[in-house]
């Protein structure tokens, strides 16, 4: 079983955005690409942070430039579980 889910992951994006009500994360989003569903880099930082102090994961900066989709968080977060 996954540590993290996309509904995990959703709801840390849902966060992340702020005020911001654009950003649609509804649906089967894994392999939307994060540019097209409106985050930025900054978002994505932010993103990595807080799935650092909910799970307990550190994703390199490098690495969270590297992951396009929701889905490459996915695997990334619960591979480095799995690892650790």
């Amino acid at each position: 079983m996954p540590l993290m889910t996309l509904d995990d992951l959703r709801d840390i994006l849902v966060e992340c955005a702020g005020e911001d009500d654009s950003n649609d994360v509804s649906g089967d989003i894994a392999d939307v690409p994060f540019e097209d569903l409106g985050y930025d880099s900054l978002a994505l930082m932010e993103t990595a942070a807080r799935i650092e102090q909910r799970f307990g994961v550190r994703l390199p900066d490098e690495q969270v430039m590297d992951l396009e989709t929701p889905k490459a968080v996915l695997d990334a977060v619960n591979t480095a579980a799995a690892t650790a």
